[in-house]
């Protein structure tokens, strides 16, 4: 039994791999946001390859298909990994949030954000034309909540805008392919430079 010691005072390799399953489970219930199986790999002294058995292993055995399902999982999203409730419970989990127990996003800025997420990147007079009102302030929240983040200009100087890591991590997506189909009806980014200069 190791007593008296810290994890900053262990050596690489101390980690017993008899003891990787359970020290990744209490590593994973403690991180803000997902951890690469390379962070994993340094702090515990053990070799990628095996933290990336150890990982699928864990998520494969949350999904039941080793034993009991539980009513979480454990997704690679974003960068890394990091566990998550199960879709299975998407309902009740939803009218917990929407009790009033989570801060919620307003409408105005959910309609915002799926407009910056399915044609980004897009500048904010962009977003105003498909939504037909003033984003600015909607643009100032989402951009505090590090859903969204400028990334890069127009030619004009006009910022553009686009999802973030963190808008993939809260999706539960590893990357904006995932996003389902359900935005036909949105304007091009080309009709809406055309409709910007019909107004000028």
């Amino acid at each position: 039994m190791r007593t008296g010691s810290t994890g900053s005072e262990r050596e690489a390799g101390s980690v017993d791999t008899a003891d990787l399953r359970e020290v990744l489970e209490a590593i994973l219930m403690v991180v803000a946001e997902p951890v690469s199986t390379r962070h994993l790999s340094q702090v515990l002294g053990v070799a990628e390859s095996v933290i990336e058995q150890r990982l699928r292993a864990l998520a494969a055995d949350y999904r039941g298909e080793t034993g009991t399902r539980r009513g979480f999982e454990l997704r690679e999203v974003g960068a890394g990994w990091r566990i998550f409730s199960s879709p299975r419970f998407a309902d009740e989990v939803g009218a917990f949030i929407t009790s009033g127990q989570t801060a919620r996003l307003s409408g105005p800025a959910l309609e915002t954000l799926a407009v910056i997420a399915y044609r980004q990147p897009v500048t904010r007079s962009q977003i105003a034309e498909i939504r037909g009102v003033n984003v600015d302030g909607v643009v100032r929240t989402l951009t505090t909540r590090g859903l969204i983040e400028p990334t890069g200009q127009e030619a004009s100087g006009a910022v553009l805008y686009g999802t973030t890591g963190y808008f993939l991590e809260k999706m539960g997506m590893t990357s904006l392919a995932e996003l389902p189909p359900t935005a036909p009806h949105l304007p091009e980014l080309e009709e809406l430079d055309e409709m910007e200069k019909d107004r000028r």
